[in-house]
């Protein structure tokens, strides 16, 4: 007997510190779920399908048999494709038949003209794809944990790089302090050829994931500069920095550390005095990071963002790997914040009406 079609959506991100010092060991990063969504259908179908509305792709026809091949030569569908595969392989190894189905994409990560804000659009397509089909297929809710797990097996097998806390935010919402798996970690793990419900069942020993309550009295404000930037590019080229500059690789691990720390203080006892300073320490940690780098991690346009913030009362900082996309600022009132967004206009920052979303991946 056919189902009714089931919608999944799961919040998009945003990185408030600790970027780059999360891709090492026990390194906490702090990461807000955004309330823009990428939606995931899964309903019965005669033959398989897969639709990606935003690429324009659609009825592409889909077999699994220990991998998912998908009728088409477009590579953008590869983080969807990982993430089926992944996901069907764990349901098969429950005994769960799966059948025929479609399932349909749509994201709202991005802008009308399909410019990437830097939300997560590809974490956030994983942890949807995952999560659909669980909810579907899977006799019980899946657990966060659970959808988090396979999405980071997914990604990571894509990517080969990156810190998984964009698929925390998308698998649990909220404000959370995450710790990665480490990426070196997971592949060694899928190198092993063990089965997936080991590999989830395993204990992720550098994985650490805490959900924090954020202060009501700050107000967050999120600006867009309209450049586009490539996170795996600017990781790789950190990578790089901290094998020839050991001294001042570590100095900005102290430093984004101890900027961390304060700010998830600060969120713990209310205090947005502490919170601004560590958003102020963690944006000059990045800048200097990025100039022993050779790379722009605070760009000019990063840079007025960040200055505007702090000329009208606040605290602002690029969010995740710099280079373009996002910056975010958090402001003492509602009138500072209608302010700050007007200065950013004028200076030709976007204002983006994003706010934190306390639910992750979840049915609509």
């Amino acid at each position: 007997m056919s189902q009714s079609p089931l919608t999944i959506k799961v919040p998009g991100k945003l990185m408030i510190a600790g970027e780059y010092a999360v891709l090492d060991q026990y390194q906490r990063l702090i990461v807000m779920a955004a309330d823009k969504y990428l939606f995931a259908t899964v309903k019965d179908s005669e033959e398989n399908a897969l639709n990606l509305v935003n690429f324009d792709l659609h009825n592409l026809g889909w077999t699994y048999q220990e991998e998912v091949h998908i009728e088409t030569e477009d590579a953008r569908v590869v983080f969807v494709q990982k993430a089926m595969e992944v996901t069907l392989r764990y349901l098969q190894e429950q005994e769960i038949n799966f059948g025929t189905f479609t399932l349909e994409l749509r994201s709202e990560l991005e802008s009308v003209s399909g410019a990437k804000y830097g939300l997560g659009s590809s974490a956030a397509a994983v942890t949807a794809t995952v999560s659909a089909i669980l909810h579907r297929f899977l006799p019980e809710v899946p657990a966060a944990e659970l959808v988090f797990k396979l999405a980071a097996i997914a990604h990571i097998s894509v990517q080969k790089n990156g810190s998984g806390a964009d698929i925390a935010a998308a698998s649990y919402g909220g404000w959370l302090a995450y710790a990665s798996f480490q990426a070196e970690w997971l592949l060694e793990e899928l190198e092993k050829k063990q089965t997936i419900t080991r590999l989830v069942k395993k204990n992720w020993q550098y994985l650490k994931i805490e959900q924090l309550e954020f202060p009501d009295s700050l107000h967050v404000c999120v600006g867009w500069t309209g450049k586009p930037a490539s996170t795996k590019d600017l990781v790789n080229q950190v990578r790089k920095m901290k094998h020839e500059k050991h001294a001042d690789y570590a100095g900005f691990m102290v430093q984004s550390g101890t900027a961390v720390q304060g700010i998830t203080h600060g969120i713990k006892e209310n205090d947005s005095a502490l919170i601004f300073e560590g958003i102020q320490m963690n944006r000059q940690a990045l800048a200097k990071l990025g100039d022993d780098a050779g790379i722009e991690i605070e760009t000019a346009e990063l840079k007025a963002l960040c200055d505007l913030a702090e000329e009208h009362g606040g605290a602002g900082k690029p969010s995740g790997a710099g280079g373009g996309d996002c910056g975010i600022a958090f402001m003492p009132s509602e009138a500072q914040k209608a302010a700050l967004e007007a200065a950013w206009e004028k200076a030709g920052i976007t204002p983006l009406a994003i706010q934190p979303q306390k639910i992750g991946a979840a049915h609509v």
